[in-house]
C-alpha cells in the first residue's frame, strides 16, 4: 500500500492530469485512488512529467536526478504501468498514459497483491460510476469521440464484407499488430470485486502495438498470436460482447470487449442518455417488419437499449406488438442481427459518413481544440527538448477543416497560426 499523501502534492499531478483533452476532475476520491497507485515521491516526480513521451535524459533533467537513477524510477513506474516504456528508433522513451484509456484500468487489468484492488476498485466505481463529474468530461464536450465501435463481422453481408474498410474490421486490427496481448476485463474485475460481474469472459481484453508490448514485458498482459486472438474475438462475438476500441485508423492499441452491465462506456450511455459514448460503426440495422415475429430477442440483447417494442396498430383489437430501432442510440455493433433467429433484421450502410482520425496525434489533436484545451497540449512545459512535438501537432492542424482551424487559432491566440493558415489557402 502506498504513502498517504499531503493534498497540495495530488492537486499537481491532478493539474498534470488535465492537460490530456478527456482530464481527470479533482475529487477526494481522485486523490484517494492516487494515494494507492503512487507514494509520496512518485507523486512529485509524476506530476513534472510531460504528458508527450519523452527519454530518460529529459526525465533526469526534470528531476535533477542522474541518468542512473533516474532509469531506476522509470522503470520501476513501468514495473506498474503507470509508465508505458517503449523504444522509437533505437532510443528507449517512456509516456505516462491519461487516466482512461490509460493507467486506472492497468491497475486492475490482473491480479495484483502490492496494492488493495478490492478498495480501489470500490474507489474507482465511486468516482466513475457514482460521481458525475469525470464521466460527464470524458464523454460530452467534444465531437471527437476516445473510443469506437468495431461491427460484428460474421453478421455482414457479402455486399457489406466487400465494401467495409480494413481500419472498420477488428479482424484486420488483429491480423497486422506485431504485438498482441489478452489481460483481464477491467471493468468486469472492478465489478467482481463489488459483487457485481456478470458471467461474461473475464481474460478477453486486448492491446495491441507498443501499448501491448510494455505491458506484455512488465506482466499486465500474456502475449498471444493473431489466430489465439481471433478466436477470443468470435468467442466475444459469442457472448453478445460489444467491441469498443481505440477511435483512431492506424495503430489502434486496444479493443475491449464490452458487456452492457459492467463496462464504463456502456453504462455512462444508459445512464446519462449519451447518444454515442462512443463513435459508432459505419452500419445501421433495419428491421423487416413483415418477418419479425416480435419475439423480443433483440430488445434484450441491445447493449444500449437501443430497441423497443412499440405497438402496430393494424386497425384489430390485437394491437400486436413490433421491435423498432432508435437509430440516434444505435451503435451499429450487429448484435441484433446475431440474436434474431428469424434473419428479420439486416445491416445497410449509414447515410452519413463516419470520420476517423488517422492517428492518436490526430485524434488529441481534435479533442483538445474541441474542449479548448489546445494550449495546454502544446506548451505542456516540460515538453521541448526539440520541435518535432510542436511540428507533429502544426502539421495536423494545418490539415483539418478550416472551422476546426479558426478555433485552433482563437484558443491560441496566435498569430503565428494565422499567418500559417493563410500561407496555405
Amino acid at each position: 500500500m502506498s504513502h498517504i499523501v499531503g493534498k497540495s502534492a495530488y492537486k499537481k499531478l491532478e493539474e498534470r492530469l488535465n492537460r490530456f483533452p478527456q482530464g481527470a476532475p479533482p475529487s477526494e476520491t481522485l486523490y484517494k485512488i492516487l494515494s494507492i497507485l503512487f507514494n509520496e515521491k512518485e507523486v512529485e516526480l509524476v506530476s513534472q512529467l510531460p504528458i508527450k513521451p519523452f527519454t530518460i535524459n529529459t526525465a533526469s533533467r526534470i528531476w535533477k536526478l542522474n541518468k542512473v537513477n533516474t532509469e531506476k524510477v522509470l522503470d520501476e513506474l513501468a514495473g506498474r504501468a503507470i509508465l508505458l516504456d517503449f523504444e522509437h528508433s533505437g532510443i528507449k522513451k517512456y509516456v505516462l498514459p491519461p487516466p482512461m484509456a490509460g493507467f486506472f484500468e492497468f491497475s486492475i487489468m490482473r491480479t495484483r497483491q502490492d496494492i488493495d484492488q478490492k478498495l480501489l476498485s470500490e474507489l474507482f466505481h465511486q468516482y466513475l460510476n457514482i460521481e458525475e463529474d469525470f464521466v460527464k468530461n470524458l464523454f460530452f464536450g467534444s465531437e471527437t469521440l476516445m473510443g469506437r465501435t468495431f461491427v460484428q463481422e460474421e453478421v455482414l453481408s457479402k455486399n457489406n464484407l466487400v465494401s467495409i474498410l480494413d481500419h472498420e474490421k477488428a479482424s484486420h486490427i488483429i491480423k497486422t499488430s506485431p504485438h498482441i496481448g489478452i489481460s483481464m476485463c477491467y471493468c468486469r474485475h472492478k465489478m467482481e470485486h463489488l459483487g457485481k460481474a456478470c458471467d461474461a469472459p473475464m481474460d478477453i481484453c486486448m492491446t495491441f502495438n507498443n501499448v501491448a508490448k510494455s505491458l506484455i514485458r512488465h506482466n499486465y498482459a500474456r502475449r498471444v498470436e493473431a489466430s489465439e486472438c481471433m478466436e477470443l474475438l468470435h468467442k466475444a462475438y459469442e457472448h453478445n460482447l460489444v467491441q469498443c476500441g481505440e477511435n483512431v485508423r492506424n495503430n489502434v492499441s486496444f479493443i475491449c470487449n464490452c458487456c452492457s452491465c459492467c463496462c464504463e462506456f456502456l453504462v455512462a450511455a444508459k445512464r446519462f442518455g449519451i447518444p454515442h459514448s462512443v463513435q459508432t460503426t459505419s452500419f445501421i440495422p433495419k428491421i423487416d417488419e413483415d418477418k419479425c415475429t416480435g419475439c423480443g430477442k433483440c430488445v434484450k440483447a441491445c447493449p444500449v437499449s437501443a430497441i423497443e417494442w412499440v405497438t402496430n396498430d393494424d386497425g384489430t383489437n390485437n394491437k400486436p406488438k413490433k421491435a423498432k430501432i432508435n437509430e440516434e442510440i444505435c451503435l451499429g455493433c450487429g448484435i441484433c442481427v446475431r440474436t434474431c433467429s428469424n434473419k428479420s433484421i439486416t445491416l445497410k450502410r449509414r447515410k452519413e459518413q463516419i470520420i476517423t482520425p488517422v492517428n492518436s496525434v490526430h485524434r488529441i489533436v481534435l479533442m483538445a481544440i474541441e474542449k479548448g484545451k489546445l494550449p495546454k497540449l502544446i506548451f505542456d512545459n516540460q515538453s521541448f527538448g526539440s520541435h518535432r512535438v510542436m511540428a507533429a501537432i502544426l502539421t495536423v492542424i494545418l490539415k483539418l477543416p478550416p472551422i476546426k482551424q479558426i478555433m485552433a487559432s482563437k484558443q491560441m491566440k496566435s498569430i503565428y497560426l494565422e499567418k500559417l493558415f493563410k500561407r496555405i489557402k
